[in-house]
């Protein structure tokens, strides 16, 4: 499956595959170290919660997505998602926003394997 990974992504672009790249990361799957995994995690769920907001502002939001990437560093994530997107960090809809997203790729990858084994 890495291979065949390899292939579709990077085509002919490489002069070979490592189809054990995900072994020798273990760091990838240690989740006793919580802090180097959480920025990760974070930012991944951060940035799909944002994207979740585009069907909501429509034509404006990617001058509002525009802005808050011009104000990051600027301020703290929180404030930066209230300053331009007026939603609060610590309420969980902006987190269920993300895990739908994460929700819809998972089932669009299972229904592939599922086409492909059956």
């Amino acid at each position: 499956m890495m291979n065949s990974s390899w292939q579709l992504w990077f085509e002919d672009s490489l002069s070979e595959y490592d189809d054990l790249f995900w072994a020798s990361k273990l760091h990838f799957s240690i989740s006793s170290l919580g802090f180097y995994n959480y920025p990760y995690l974070f930012g991944y769920l951060f940035s799909l919660g944002i994207y979740a907001q585009q069907p909501v502002y429509g034509s404006d939001f990617n001058p509002r997505y525009t802005a808050l990437l011009r104000d990051t560093g600027t301020m703290p994530a929180e404030d930066l998602v209230q300053h331009h997107l007026q939603k609060d960090l610590s309420q969980p809809q902006f987190w269920k926003d993300s895990l739908s997203i994460v929700e819809k790729s998972v089932s669009q990858f299972e229904q592939l394997v599922s086409e492909t084994v059956g």
